[in-house]
């Protein structure tokens, strides 16, 4: 080989070392630099992170609301986030595009209110309020029995137009619920919206809210057969526990049948419908749930039923959530007949998740089905027998008054309820 050619050779595979050597350096200072820009995220971007993770990997829709889930984090991130403040308000923009007002996010002081609520007790006017997710209003669910938005006769289904002079087109659940708290014993002012009135001024003043979330008494019908009635308020961490209580009293005292009142109720911890709905069922599925793969998980009763006396459901439009849970795996079953007004219609699973600066994060993970397979989100659950009832107060409840509550008792009169226990009914 001749000298001209070996140093064309030499030439060569220096500059291929050459070109090679600079690629490998471009290669490392630009993972010296991803590496940089990852760990200095500012603490107001790890929270953003964070919950864009939380989402990315829990939230039912895997289109996430067909879009490009990680472009809008990236888009959250490009923008200045200088305070706790800026965070929040990237997150709460984040979110939004989602499209699913069950899906937010919760400040410190939210995350602590909710976490009071579902414990068993709180403070406020009581509402429980949703985002209808066809018209975009604030919507009532129901008050909570007892409480002062229930004194000062605020409905289920209300649309609230105000609160305290401002508008609530734009507000998401927890901006308005931040607007509706304050300390005990002031006033707030909300504008009602109800269909076939004018809107309306309602006074509300604010209190502490007891949540003993089970009213039980020892009835009698009119053959003589003692009826155990039950209302249940609420689906909180002491529902179960209260509720069989209650069942066990009742038992004792020589309950022949039962009433079961769900109306508005709007649900609450998933958990506990399951455990409430074991009272009842000693056999048969509760509930399936259904996530973004489809895949579908269920919960079955577990031979804890405390009485297979017959059962009537009382359920109403303010019925919602957990209830619908329970109130769906007691009909698809067999073993109740439900009595009164198609249900909300709320057929969504949340999970909440604590971020790392005490906030934070309800995210919608999964859909659930009635044993049936019924789908009943923004659908509801039809009753067996369908009765209307003209406004009530809270006194006349399972009166002469309530006729959902008098055919439910005319229902266990007449035979007409069998309790069974076994299998799903076609």
């Amino acid at each position: 080989m001749g000298f001209m050619h070996k140093q064309v050779i030499w030439q060569s595979f220096r500059r291929f070392f050459q070109v090679g050597l600079s690629l490998l350096v471009a290669f490392w200072l630009g993972f010296s630099s991803f590496s940089q820009s990852a760990t200095a995220l500012t603490d107001e971007q790890k929270l953003v992170s964070e919950v864009w993770r939380i989402v990315n990997r829990s939230y039912v829709d895997e289109t996430f609301n067909h879009q490009n889930w990680a472009a809008v984090r990236q888009k959250a991130l490009n923008k200045p986030l200088d305070n706790s403040s800026a965070a929040y308000e990237a997150i709460q923009k984040m979110l939004k595009s989602l499209d699913d007002p069950f899906t937010r996010f919760l400040d410190p002081e939210q995350y602590r209110s909710l976490q009071v609520n579902t414990s068993g007790e709180l403070t406020g006017v009581g509402l429980q309020i949703a985002l209808n997710p066809e018209t975009g209003k604030l919507e009532v669910v129901s008050p909570i029995a007892g409480s002062p938005a229930e004194k000062a006769g605020i409905r289920p289904r209300d649309r609230i137009i105000k609160i305290e002079g401002f508008s609530t087109e734009k507000l998401t659940l927890d901006e308005a619920a931040t607007r509706m708290r304050g300390p005990i014993g002031t006033t707030i002012t909300l504008v009602i919206e109800r269909d076939g009135e004018a809107e309306k001024e309602v006074q509300v003043v604010r209190d502490r809210i007891a949540l003993n979330p089970v009213v039980a008494e020892l009835r009698t019908d009119p053959q003589g057969k003692s009826i155990g009635y039950l209302r249940l308020a609420q689906f909180n961490a002491n529902a179960p526990m209260e509720l069989a209580h209650a069942i066990s009293s009742l038992e004792k005292k020589g309950a022949d049948e039962y009433i079961l009142d769900l109306r508005n109720n709007p649900g609450g911890l998933l958990q506990a419908g399951i455990e409430i709905a074991r009272l009842w069922l000693d056999s048969g599925t509760i509930v399936y749930t259904v996530n973004r793969q489809g895949i579908q998980g269920s919960f079955e009763s577990s031979k804890t039923a405390l009485t297979n006396d017959p059962l009537v459901v009382l359920v109403n439009q303010g019925t919602a959530s957990a209830s619908e849970i329970l109130a769906g795996a007691l009909q698809d079953n067999g073993r109740a007949q439900l009595v009164g007004e198609t249900t909300f219609g709320k057929g969504l699973i949340q999970s909440l998740f604590e971020l790392s600066d005490g906030s934070g994060l309800a995210v919608t993970i999964a859909k659930y089905e009635t044993p049936n397979h019924k789908d009943i989100n923004k659908l509801g659950i039809k009753p067996d027998q369908v009765i209307s009832q003209e406004p009530i107060t809270r006194e006349q409840i399972a009166t002469t008054r309530d006729r959902q509550y008098q055919a439910a008792v005319d229902l266990l009169a007449k035979d007409a309820v069998v309790a069974r226990t076994t299998g799903v009914r076609n």
